[in-house]
């Protein structure tokens, strides 16, 4: 095959390579009659230049830890990462490719989170990844800091994220680039796709601001290509520059074209999310002088070259580890640290250090959880805190806790700043490190700015830890802007999220043992701002039981009426059962601090808590009702929220909204008389 060299710094086999990536791209896109073909062709140079020059990564175990990572942020163009996979050795057939988009492949539209296969983050919703890149580089940054000693680099991995105008225009993006700039996070090399072209059509539409202008003044060392796409030797040359740099993240302006090589649709937003067509894609064949009746074609010497990254890749992990042995030897704690680590072990017997709470105090479960994370926190070294600017309202921070800064990097504190929707992706990134967890704080009704991180993480299954306080219409004068009502719901709705909401200070410390000890996705916790009387567990139900998701807290030999309540509203329960029982009342309570660990829960446990011959049921918690019909039956009554709150203390809220005791009891008794 005779190979036109167009791109300066590359040879007539590098061509080659490139041509093959964009063709497996385009033909897998136009086989599922589906995606988007322009940015894999535009990029095909680039990537294939970081990939096969500049990245340190082993295809034969893409789980090694001191990989470099790569965050394809604008993840429409997933095809790019699988041509790139496949080509250099990963789990990633050329059927997989065939079945792009297909049910049960490895090739979904967008990127998933699978490390087996190389993937490193589910990207597709603009600027996840790239605020997902942040978060890496700040776990890349604590991790070295904490485990490297002299001579003994053993964690200096890089993260590359590839973002689109799309990324760039998000609102997360412009949050976690500021702080990657205030926290000097060199570490980090973006390059930015700029290719002019967005759904609508061109970036002139909508997006002409100045962002080598913008990144500058967020701190960044920022590279403009002189060349285009194609001139790789400039682009090598920033490469070099950005990963020289000592102080500052870097972002690469490479000018690119959307679709290069198509005669009727280079530089069209009609090539950025449909298939080209097979017509188009026989005359792109032929300006590149390939075979039109050939696809899904990779020339022998494109594979042999390619694949050569496996060794490659060997190479480098077997030198590292033998690295890591003489690491061990010279310090044996730090490296069993790390070997603990990496096996999902924290080293520590977290029952033996959680504390306990005594009854008969009154405590904000957002101060209870505060002083879980004052004892349990500093006995969890790869554990990272941080708060929205909040840390104050939502105790966050824990005893003896330094922040995090760039001349701080074994502080073990975030002050995120007033960026909830960052803070939710930087936490997922930190999560996917493979060696640490992150915990990360605001208000409940701030979850909203939160949501697309917090969906990603569920579908993903990030370990992150979402502590979300001033819960209800209990915190009170802040008023309706402040006081969530549907965002529990909201979140309960989320498939694989883990939503917790613990009725006393001993049930918070039981949510924070299963948050820590859960590995297979995200967990939200949410806390009161008020003050509740912590529950005699010798006298009822023990809060160890939160782990099942519901427990019967106060037992009645055959009620009359079941309470069911989560959070705040469950000490209200408690004291109508105590009233009712002086009218001959039989009600038992049941604590339901989370709904979907009860549902996984077997059906003889589910009937204990909940006996079906009870029909009489009322449910309470300051929220809307959605979902709680599942529990209450059609004969149950719910008392809760209906509409938004109200700009008053938090317990003239609970009064005037009806969630109060004698509600409880009024409605337990017209169930019984029903």
């Amino acid at each position: 095959m005779n190979v036109q060299v167009r791109n300066p710094g590359l040879s007539e086999l590098d061509e080659l390579c490139i041509q093959t990536i964009r063709f497996l791209s385009m033909e897998a896109i136009q086989k599922a009659k589906s995606g988007h073909p322009g940015m894999p062709m535009g990029m095909a140079p680039a990537a294939y230049v970081l990939w096969t020059r500049h990245m340190k990564h082993n295809p034969a175990n893409p789980q090694w830890h001191n990989r470099d990572r790569f965050v394809l942020s604008a993840g429409h163009g997933s095809m790019l990462l699988y041509s790139l996979l496949h080509l250099t050795g990963y789990d990633m057939s050329l059927d997989d490719l065939r079945n792009f988009r297909q049910w049960e492949s490895k090739t979904p539209g967008h990127p998933e989170y699978e490390l087996k296969h190389g993937i490193e983050v589910t990207t597709g919703p603009l600027g996840q990844g790239l605020s997902n890149a942040v978060g890496m580089a700040i776990a890349q940054k604590y991790l070295a800091n904490y485990f490297n000693r002299d001579g003994f680099p053993i964690i200096d991995y890089k993260i590359y994220c590839v973002a689109g105008d799309g990324c760039l225009a998000e609102g997360i993006t412009s949050e976690a680039s500021s702080l990657a700039g205030h926290l000097g996070l060199n570490n980090l090399i973006v390059i930015y796709d700029d290719n002019h072209i967005t759904i609508d059509g061109g970036t002139e539409l909508a997006f002409t601001e100045d962002t080598a202008k913008r990144y500058k003044a967020y701190g960044w060392n920022v590279i403009v290509v002189a060349g285009d796409g194609n001139d790789m030797d400039s682009f090598e040359k920033a490469l070099r520059r950005a990963k020289r740099e000592k102080n500052r993240p870097t972002i690469i302006k490479l000018r690119t074209h959307i679709a290069y090589g198509s005669p009727n649709k280079q530089d069209t937003a009609g090539a950025h999310g449909a298939a080209l067509g097979e017509d188009e894609i026989r005359l792109i064949k032929k300006n590149f002088g390939w075979d039109a009746e050939k696809s899904f074609y990779v020339p022998e010497e494109v594979s042999v070259h390619m694949r050569s990254m496996v060794e490659k890749g060997k190479k480098a992990e077997a030198a590292w580890n033998r690295k890591l042995k003489k690491y061990a030897n010279a310090y044996p704690q730090p490296a069993q640290q790390f070997n603990d680590a990496a096996d999902g072990n924290w080293g520590v017997n977290i029952d033996e250090i959680l504390p306990k709470f005594e009854a008969g105090n009154s405590i904000a479960t957002r101060k209870a959880s505060g002083k879980v994370l004052d004892v349990l926190m500093p006995r969890l070294p790869l554990v990272l805190g941080g708060s929205a600017d909040l840390t104050p309202s939502n105790n966050t921070r824990f005893a003896g806790a330094e922040d995090f800064q760039k001349d701080k990097l074994n502080g073990r504190y975030i002050h995120y700043g007033v960026r909830e929707h960052a803070m939710g992706a930087i936490m997922n990134g930190i999560s996917v490190s493979g060696l640490m967890r992150a915990y990360g704080g605001t208000f409940l009704v701030f979850s909203d700015y939160m949501r697309a991180a917090i969906r990603v993480a569920a579908l993903s299954k990030y370990p992150a830890i979402f502590v979300f306080t001033h819960d209800s219409i209990g915190l009170g004068e802040d008023g309706p802007t402040h006081q969530p009502v549907e965002q529990l719901a909201a979140l309960r709705a989320m498939p694989n999220l883990v939503v917790i909401r613990p009725a006393d200070a001993n049930e918070t410390a039981a949510a924070w043992k299963f948050a820590l000890q859960y590995k297979d996705g995200p967990v939200a916790l949410l806390l009161t701002r008020q003050g509740l009387p912590v529950i005699d567990q010798s006298r009822y139900g023990s809060a160890t039981n939160l782990q099942k998701g519901a427990y019967v807290l106060v037992n009645s030999d055959n009620p009359d009426v079941l309470l069911l309540a989560t959070g705040s509203e469950v000490c209200i329960a408690m004291d109508a059962a105590e009233k009712l029982l002086t009218e001959n009342i039989r009600a038992q309570v049941v604590s339901l601090p989370c709904w979907s660990l009860f549902e996984k829960q077997s059906q003889q446990y589910k009937d204990s808590v909940l006996p079906l011959e009870v029909k009489a049921r009322v449910g309470i918690e300051a929220g809307v009702e959605q979902g709680w019909w599942k529990w209450l039956g059609d004969n149950g009554i719910f008392i809760g929220m209906s509409s938004f709150g109200a700009s008053a203390p938090g317990k003239v809220c609970f009064e005037k909204f009806g969630i109060t005791t004698e509600k409880v009891i009024q409605s337990a008794k017209q169930l019984i008389e029903k």
